[in-house]
């Protein structure tokens, strides 16, 4: 793989730059793979410490060889519609995308190799198919390729921001405003590498924006249509921590990973409800990639954040 070096990349060390964008590979097989000379910087071999200048041209292998090891499983999927360029599709929550490390089997891209004859492979062995990504505890919608033309123009329509994202999630707190804009910059954390954070003033950081609108007030909660205008990775749920309104249940960016019924009613129900983050991908606008119709997919939210909505509705309304 090569890769050029852009001016928000510069400044940093070239293990840590690596270990980011090879998501399978750990830091010690990516500094061992630099040692060993696989990996060269404008086609020298480079130390890890390596700080990065704008137009380097780094040179690395797939070093996870296990992401290409990927085998179709017989999964129920709800297709939302499909035709033989494109397929929109329900992802469950507890699903991941495509295999990434510690997650190689029940993964979406597995469940649409035994579904699909036919997949677009710009993305790769490990990602056949796959255009843009949910979180694993996010459910909803997401388009997948079939064949490369549509692959290139849909992935070219999410770079020129010409699609048109809706979310709905459930967060902590109430919003004091109806609506309003996050426009905070985001960038990989500085210390847990599982996390982005808003950093400013930062090589790493680039631009990100959503908006969100209260749709429902509860007594310390809210539920929020969120309508994304960039893609940064875990950008909505770092953005409304950011705000301390936490999407409910996110383990990472959140202060719990589950709720009870009785937390909600505020009683001794110890039933879960929510196991996962309340964050929900309700509707996708695109064009279409070959006929160049205008298009829109809606997956309807799910059992379980429904049955947290009603218990809010029941026992914490205002």
């Amino acid at each position: 793989m090569r890769y050029t070096v852009e001016n928000s990349d510069a400044g940093q060390r070239l293990d840590q730059f690596l270990t980011r964008q090879l998501k399978n590979a750990s830091r010690a097989q990516v500094r061992e793979a630099i040692d060993s000379g696989q990996i060269t910087v404008n086609d020298q071999p480079a130390k890890p410490s390596h700080k990065l200048h704008p137009g380097d041209v780094l040179d690395f292998p797939q070093i996870a060889a296990r992401e290409e090891e990927q085998s179709p499983e017989e999964v129920d999927l709800d297709i939302l519609f499909q035709d033989e360029h494109l397929a929109a599709i329900n992802k469950p929550p507890g699903m991941v995308t495509h295999p990434a490390k510690g997650h190689w089997d029940g993964t979406l891209t597995a469940a649409m190799l035994a579904k699909f004859s036919q997949l677009s492979d710009i993305g790769g062995a490990s990602r056949p198919g796959i255009v843009h990504r949910l979180d694993r505890d996010t459910s909803g919608v997401l388009v997948i390729a079939k064949n490369n033309e549509a692959h290139q123009a849909l992935s070219q329509q999410f770079a020129d921001r010409e699609t048109e994202k809706e979310y709905f999630a459930i967060v902590t707190g109430c919003p004091d405003r109806d609506r309003d804009i996050i426009n905070e910059p985001m960038g990989p954390h500085p210390r847990y590498r599982e996390r982005m954070s808003i950093v400013r003033d930062d090589p790493t950081a680039k631009e990100a924006q959503t908006f969100y609108e209260v749709d429902e007030r509860f007594d310390g909660f809210a539920a929020l249509k969120v309508f994304p205008k960039t893609g940064r990775t875990h950008q909505i749920r770092v953005h409304l921590a950011h705000v301390r309104h936490p999407v409910l249940c996110d383990r990472i960016y959140g202060n719990r990973a589950r709720i009870s019924a009785g937390d909600i009613a505020r009683n001794d129900d110890s039933q879960i409800v929510l196991g996962r983050t309340a964050l929900h991908a309700r509707r996708l606008k695109i064009t279409h990639p070959v006929t160049g119709q205008p298009m829109e997919f809606e997956a309807p939210i799910p059992a379980d954040i429904h049955s947290t909505l009603d218990l809010l509705r029941a026992f914490r309304s205002v």
